[in-house]
């Protein structure tokens, strides 16, 4: 009866304390709302966590029942088991009792979940599964096979967890209370694996690693090491201690991470994500339940619009340049065949570059001047300078001679012919041919990449500036897509992945869909590729020439200032064939650039053969 009198009102106090207590990690706390050991309990709360390798607990109670002595708790669980895993959340229930007139939890392992009982825990067996490779167009691996080094234990072949972690810890960098979790979270007889290295990096910690105690190594391949084009493809690493902290998951110690490349834009996909199972073990680490398993998203392989064999072609064609970036794509669909550089970068410069267009801009002028009326065989003086509404253009190909018509100036690339068309156009005209041709449009890749940049000019000057391709920006990939628009009579957006549709298959939100193919006028079209047929035939393209269907192109050499620095470019922008071609080489040889582009035709047509 004096109990009585001091008895707490409600059991809910106890249950708020006991799994606040649990859920914070005040396992003293909890421990003291049970009717067990202390100890036992504390030790029992601190091990779940532990054996699930949990990243947090979180409980809602659902409702508290009493019967005089006796009540009964249902609570909500949510255990977020880490590595990008969904949420494990189970209900369960606690019992109570009165002890000295306070509730106490009435300890049992299944107060911890229904279906654990004494002499039993949990464990966490996780499959990854392997790297997919990325492809070329003809489903060939972009990759070679690469052996990596697996370090990694058996649980229940080490006597001394804590000191094995710590000895790798010292090796690795990888948190000591990482390694160890991952360790005790694992079924006993399975292979843990817990970092991975490369060859040149094994080889450098190998002896530090095989001296520790309990370790394993284990060996196997993946497609990881790129070939052409590497800077596309990207190179594989293995997780680090930081790149496993940002990443979260799926990846672990243990996998591989892209560093760059298709191989970072397409990491969930490569790797999918994980199979887990949450179980229950016996004392011997025997499986005696499933509790709830994730199969995981499957991973992929990534398929790309590359064909190996104009890849081979263009990588043969830059081989003996010092810079250079050539972009190859199929005109009739937009889709990237080929990109190759020497000394340039093959996402950055090749896709992302912001050169001046130089008079490869003349494409577009010309289209902008023929919608006008213009008849290219007008003649338009060609001079070793020019003044223009006082911008002053300078012509290095200037020979004398004969008053040239307007196509043999396109031909030859005379800037000053062609900056002196600037009162015979608006500028506005020619901002909108140049949308006309994708330039500045808002087409996407999965890898950055530059659609061109034209300023709308609002003077003769800078009408001039525009033409000549002055304060024109644009990438090799933006004048290939050009010379394919030509080519094909419909400017087209880039294409570099075909599957998947996109590198976030976790996306709420679908990605934006490409811009539509835009029509251009047939008859402007056809004059200018009766122009550019002539670059190759009698203008300063003529290096570019090679059996097969005729070549059509323009070629261009332009300075500019970079850093306080001058750098000579040259370029061409063409086609043979059903494949477009846009090359950039520094050089200040207009014709650099053309012969490069030369070598390509000339190569593809023999791997053809």
């Amino acid at each position: 009866m004096m109990t009585a009198c001091f008895e707490e009102p409600s059991p809910l106090d106890a249950v708020r304390e006991f799994l606040v207590g649990w859920q914070s990690g005040d396992y003293v706390s909890a421990a003291r709302r049970a009717d067990a050991d202390q100890a036992v309990v504390r030790q029992a709360l601190e091990d779940v966590g532990v054996q699930l390798d949990a990243a947090s607990f979180r409980f809602s109670l659902k409702g508290v029942k009493r019967d005089g002595d006796n009540a009964k708790a249902e609570y909500h669980a949510e255990v977020d088991l880490g590595e990008n895993n969904p949420l494990w959340e189970y209900d369960s229930t606690l019992p109570l009792r009165l002890v000295g007139g306070q509730w106490k939890i009435h300890w049992s392992p299944s107060v911890i979940h229904p279906e654990l009982h004494a002499g039993e825990r949990f464990a966490v067996a996780v499959d990854p599964q392997g790297r997919q490779p990325i492809l070329d167009q003809a489903g060939e691996s972009l990759q070679d096979e690469t052996i990596r080094y697996v370090a990694g234990v058996y649980p229940d072949k080490i006597p001394d967890k804590a000191a094995l972690c710590a000895e790798l810890s010292q090796v690795t960098g990888f948190p000591e209370d990482r390694l160890l979790s991952r360790i005790v979270s694992s079924p006993p007889q399975d292979f843990v694996p817990l970092a991975t290295f490369g060859g040149r990096t094994f080889a450098q910690v190998k002896d530090k690693l095989t001296a520790i105690k309990g370790i394993t190594i284990i060996t196997d391949s993946l497609p990881v090491a790129p070939k052409s084009p590497k800077d596309i493809v990207g190179r594989v690493a293995a997780i680090t201690p930081e790149a496993e902290q940002q990443l979260g998951g799926p990846q672990r110690a243990g996998d591989t991470v892209g560093r760059d490349g298709l191989q970072k834009a397409y990491q969930d996909q490569l790797t999918g994500s994980t199979e887990t199972r949450v179980l229950i073990l016996d004392g011997k680490g025997k499986e005696v339940k499933e509790l709830k398993a994730w199969p995981g998203r499957a991973n992929t392989s990534v398929r790309t619009t590359i064909d190996s064999s104009l890849q081979a072609a263009a990588d043969s064609a830059v081989a003996t340049s010092q810079q250079v970036a050539l972009v190859a794509l199929q005109a009739s669909t937009g889709e990237i065949r080929a990109v190759s550089t020497q000394g340039m970068h093959q996402q950055k410069d090749a896709l992302a570059g912001k050169f001046p267009a130089g008079t490869t801009f003349s494409i577009i002028a010309a289209d902008a001047l023929l919608k006008n009326g213009f008849d290219p065989k007008e003649k338009v003086p060609c001079s070793a300078d020019r003044s223009v509404g006082g911008a002053r253009f300078e012509y290095a190909g200037y020979t004398g001679g004969n008053t040239p018509t307007f196509s043999a100036d396109f031909a030859r690339g005379c800037v000053t012919a062609l900056a002196s068309l600037a009162r015979r156009i608006k500028g506005d005209a020619v901002t909108a041919s140049a949308a006309k041709y994708g330039i500045g449009s808002a087409w996407e890749l999965p890898l950055g990449s530059f659609s061109g940049f034209v300023p709308t000019p609002s003077s003769d000057a800078a009408t001039a500036k525009v033409i000549a391709g002055e304060t024109v920006r644009v990438s090799p990939l933006t004048m290939a897509l050009v010379a394919g628009a030509v080519k094909t009579g419909t400017w087209r957006p880039p294409v570099l992945v075909t599957s998947p549709s996109s590198p976030d298959p976790t996306a709420e939100v679908a990605p934006a869909a490409p811009p539509a193919p835009i029509p251009l006028d047939p008859t402007v079209v056809e004059q200018i590729r009766t122009l550019m047929r002539a670059g190759v035939t009698s203008g300063t393209a003529r290096a570019a020439a090679a059996p097969g269907d005729p070549v059509h192109g323009v070629a261009a050499e332009i300075g500019y200032v970079v850093k306080k620095q001058r750098r000579d470019l040259s370029w061409f922008v063409g086609w043979q064939g059903d494949v477009a071609v846009a090359v950039l080489a520094e050089s200040a040889d207009a014709a650099a650039a053309s012969a490069v582009a030369g070598r390509f035709f000339r190569g593809a047509a023999a791997k053809k053969l």
